[in-house]
């Protein structure tokens, strides 16, 4: 079993009446890709600021490698890195200086200096661009530059922030292909995303709605649970308005176009039952429905649709 490097228990954190993080709890393994995934206010990127003793909680605790956030914040963040998704770049400075700069700011002097900058040119993948203004660069360029700069003092354990936005499914794949290999060598890695196809590449996975985790566990673990529903694929002629007429029905928690098909997921098999005849109804021939592996966007929209559904807690 992996030793804990990042615990959160009871985290909690208010803006006046407001509540964007609502007593959530986990821990993360030494080594592990941890997604946290969530919509837009859900309460991630807050998270992440407590975690890094940025944002100080208003209720419960978290510990970073034994460090408590809200005590010892300083300690925190000598030992993490932490990329945001507004990354602070400046146009007119090189990728060199750059490095230079956030090395010395990690307390890298001299020898160490130069080694720690040509190292993470190197593995980072910039060395055609050392002495090239960030302001020119593409956005995959850009990201590798903001990620190398958290990277110098060699952090135990990283957060980054939405890392892919903003870049091409080329850079993407190459971005994450430097996260696992960080997590290999024994980087602890916290990650939020709205590609959740990334997802896949996480050890395990929370997802969190209005401040509150719904739903955690590896992306095979949450793609076979009882909460996901069941997901079926539906092959028509004009899906367009097939989905739409589906959004109209009670026992649909989600349905999405899935390339040439939709995928539509539903509470149980009675209501497989009720779609088929619905289909039927609807001049729709199509064979009979059978359960299929449901992506995580899948599980993600029916688990958003039945949290939103369900009574408010007391």
């Amino acid at each position: 079993m992996r030793p804990t490097t990042v615990l959160a228990q009871g985290l909690g954190r208010r803006f006046g009446t407001f509540t964007a993080v609502d007593g959530i709890s986990f821990e993360i393994g030494a080594g592990e890709i941890w997604g946290f995934l969530g919509p837009n206010g859900s309460g991630k990127s807050t998270t992440i600021r407590m975690l890094c003793g940025i944002l100080a909680p208003t209720s419960g605790s978290a510990h970073i490698l034994g460090y408590d956030v809200a005590r010892d914040p300083e300690s925190v963040k000598l030992r993490i890195g932490y990329m945001s998704q507004g990354s602070s770049l400046w146009r007119d400075l090189t990728v060199e200086e750059h490095l230079r700069f956030y090395a010395g700011l990690f307390g890298l002097h001299g020898p160490a200096l130069r080694a720690a900058v040509d190292e993470w040119i190197d593995r980072i993948g910039l060395g055609g661009c050392r002495r090239q203004l960030a302001g020119s660069l593409p956005g995959g360029f850009r990201k590798r530059l903001a990620l190398a700069c958290t990277l110098l003092h060699r952090p135990p354990v990283l957060f980054l922030d939405e890392p892919t936005s903003g870049v091409d499914p080329v850079s993407r794949r190459e971005f994450w292909d430097l996260i696992v290999g960080l997590a290999e060598d024994g980087t602890t890695v916290m990650v939020t995303t709205h590609y959740l196809d990334e997802a896949e590449h996480c050890d395990r996975l929370a997802f969190i709605l209005h401040g509150r985790i719904i739903a955690r566990g590896s992306p095979d673990a949450l793609k076979h649970a009882a909460e996901a529903g069941i997901t079926v694929e539906i092959i028509a002629r004009d899906n367009v308005a097939l989905l739409d007429a589906l959004d109209g029905q009670p026992y649909v928690r989600s349905s999405s176009l899935y390339g040439s098909s939709l995928h539509v997921t539903v509470e149980d098999a009675r209501d497989v039952d009720r779609l088929q005849r619905f289909l039927a109804a609807s001049g729709v021939r199509v064979p009979p429905l059978v359960p299929i592996t449901p992506s995580l966007e899948d599980v993600f929209s029916g688990l958003v649709r039945a949290s939103s559904e369900a009574p408010a807690p007391t």
